[in-house]
């Protein structure tokens, strides 16, 4: 692409006093990460957005999911408080339409504060609304032609839709509608056992909504079989059905709801529901930003195609986040958008490394994984060792009373270096950093064994579980290590 003054079909001039060094495309996470990192660089930055300011995670992700999960749990924990004998306790939704207002609430505050109220303090970058489209000149925001020195896309991901027969005539949620319903249904069937699938429909579940979960393979189907089986364990226990290698023949809209017919081990069964949420990943945002034109390559799951700079097929244009089809975290997306943004602007040569990349699952238990699953470490031959405990080893988790979960570590054999770590537990999350670190520093599991944990916290589970590598941690005593 030859960025000059010429002007596309499509396109009236523009006024060349406003033209950019770089211009970013896309104002959510990974957007406003990459023109912060250019305006600090130097650069004179035009951040193009298209909708609502924020993307994803703080308007229809991270934040409000994760806050209505939050919102439900003390129902979940007033149910159980009689596994400490002498304790009752009890909770209830009163009111779910304030449950869904105050969620929004807080939505609201925080895309004024860490989007729009950032603004003002760079300067640098000037904020363009509007839908844009790159030619072989430049690009067009609203018909007006920009001719930017380099390209960050960061336009981000879409729910997907199945190709399930009938998928298109019914009225079906997806992780944005579902989170914005003003009344509970009485039933709701969750087509996908990944990530939002597992979230929302625990959050549901516990919420009073009778939830089945369906999936194609198996819950959580990246992580470790252990984890899978287990979380799917303890949602049953919760009174959630899951219905595992399920094969889907169609979907209609009944006058008693929904209808799901789908075939199981050969038999074919049928599920009916009030709602029906399709949790089945997300999509690239690629659709109408005239990539062919400027000779951006797309791979097979229409991400743009980056190398390890964040740069595409074409030199002058890079792309973060979502948008890439890759480690869809927002983490990542400002991650990737931060190296983008440096390399696009020449100001440091910055390689994208995924390596020792957290992932945490908000279901309760967490899960929560860092570096190679058991599976991936054999694919790539890599001669391992493993160990694992349940969490009834872990004396944190005994004087909780909630024993659920499990903690799993994978080793190189040969080095005795931790590649991998896999947790299943109460606040998971909170663990698994200790582990990234480990991990990075290049730590042995015996040097994890021998690390000094504080009793009585889940993260002494990890230290548990790299001794399980040489000794039966039954055997042991209190803090003896």
């Amino acid at each position: 692409m030859a960025f000059d003054e010429r002007v596309s079909d499509c396109c009236s001039t523009g006024d060349t006093e406003s033209k950019t060094n770089v211009m970013v495309i896309g104002a959510g996470s990974a957007g406003f990460s990459a023109a912060i990192t250019a305006a600090e660089a130097g650069a004179q930055v035009t951040l193009v957005g298209d909708g609502t300011i924020g993307g994803t995670c703080v308007n229809v992700g991270c934040v409000p999911s994760k806050t209505m999960i939050r919102a439900v749990e003390p129902i979940h924990v007033a149910k159980h408080a009689n596994r400490f004998k002498g304790v009752s306790s009890s909770a209830e939704i009163q009111d779910w339409q304030k449950v869904v207002d105050q969620k929004q609430q807080l939505v609201d505050d925080l895309r004024v504060a860490k989007y729009i109220d950032v603004l003002p303090s760079y300067p640098g970058v000037t904020y363009l609304k509007g839908r844009a489209c790159l030619t072989a000149e430049g690009v067009c925001v609203d018909e007006i032609l920009h001719t930017p020195d380099k390209i960050i896309i960061a336009t981000g991901s879409s729910n997907t839709v199945p190709p399930i027969k009938g998928i298109k005539s019914v009225d079906y949620l997806d992780s944005t509608s579902a989170l914005e319903l003003e009344t509970l249904p009485k039933s709701m069937i969750v087509i996908g056992g990944g990530v939002i699938g597992c979230e929302l429909g625990q959050m549901f579940a516990r919420a009073g909504v009778e939830v089945t979960i369906c999936c194609r393979s198996r819950l959580l189907p990246n992580m470790e079989v252990e984890i899978s089986e287990y979380l799917e364990r303890y949602l049953e226990a919760e009174g959630i059905k899951v219905r595992c290698s399920t094969e889907y023949e169609r979907v209609e809209q009944t006058s008693d709801g929904i209808n799901l017919h789908y075939t199981r081990a050969g038999s074919a069964e049928l599920l009916v529901a009030d709602k029906l949420l399709l949790a089945t990943g997300r999509t690239p945002n690629t659709s109408g930003l005239g990539l062919d034109a400027a000779g951006v390559i797309l791979t097979g799951n229409g991400g743009v195609k980056v190398d390890s700079n964040m740069r595409s097929s074409n030199p002058n244009v890079f792309a973060a986040g979502d948008v890439t089809g890759r480690d869809m975290f927002v983490y990542m997306a400002a991650y990737g958008a931060k190296l983008a943004a440096q390399n696009a602007v020449g100001a440091q040569s910055q390689s994208y490394d995924s390596s020792v990349m957290p992932e945490v699952v908000f279901t309760d238990p967490q899960v929560a994984s860092v570096g190679l699953t058991e599976a991936a470490a054999r694919s790539e031959s890599i001669d391992i060792k493993t160990s694992m405990i349940t969490l009834d080893h872990v004396p944190r988790y005994l004087a909780a009373r909630d024993t659920r979960g499990l903690i799993k570590l994978v080793a190189d054999k040969a080095t005795d270096k931790l590649i991998g770590a896999h947790v299943l537990a109460p606040e998971g999350g909170e663990i698994i950093q200790t582990v990234v670190m480990a991990i990075k520093a290049g730590m042995t599991t015996t040097e994890l064994g021998q690390t000094i944990f504080p009793y009585l916290t889940g993260v002494e589970g990890l230290k548990l579980a790299a001794q399980t590598f040489d000794k039966d941690v039954s055997t042991l005593s209190c803090c003896a290590g």
